[in-house]
């Protein structure tokens, strides 16, 4: 497996990060990754991140659910078991929708919370048994890291990173 060297810059505050981003950013430099023990207002924007899509997928996950339920209502109580409850015969579900609203909400709230849980860790590729890709583990309690990939250009960017704050610069190989 090929590695190839990043720039780890270190920040204590998250006003500084979001600076420093907005500068590297300014020099058209790629910032590989942000980590962050809390999420940073802004940050996305900063770093150029595309709006998520994810509202979108909620959305039709949500749709299905409510096909679901339908299909399933009409399947359980008009076709396969029709029953005469409280003297409403149930001959057509269009007659008894009303009994089946609480079921077609549950489905939908179900399907679409269900169905976005698997979709953002199969889209942020968050596996079962997969190991942490955190590179510090302050990272996970009161630093801030900002990886970039470096070109031959490191001078120039420990440069420009110390200049927006960084408290700490480390040049490692990533795997």
């Amino acid at each position: 497996m090929e590695s190839s060297k990043v720039i780890h810059a270190f920040y204590t505050d998250d006003e500084i990060l979001l600076d420093a981003v907005k500068t590297v950013k300014a020099k058209h430099h790629h910032i590989e990754e942000v980590f962050c023990p809390f999420p940073v207002h802004g940050l996305d924007k900063a770093m150029g991140l595309a709006p998520t899509r994810l509202a979108i997928t909620a959305f039709f996950y949500g749709i299905t659910g409510l096909c679901f339920a339908i299909w399933m209502t009409n399947y359980m109580m008009i076709q396969d078991w029709p029953q005469d409850i409280g003297g409403k015969p149930s001959f057509s579900w269009l007659e008894n929708m009303p009994a089946f609203v609480p079921i077609m909400f549950e489905l939908t709230v179900f399907f679409a919370a269900h169905l976005m849980v698997i979709t953002f860790y199969m889209r942020s590729r968050i596996w079962p048994f997969k190991e942490a890709e955190n590179p510090d583990p302050r990272t996970t309690d009161d630093h801030f890291l900002m990886e970039i990939p470096v070109h031959n250009n490191v001078d120039e960017l420990t440069a420009l990173l110390q200049k927006t704050g960084a408290v700490e610069i480390n040049i490692v190989d990533k795997h």
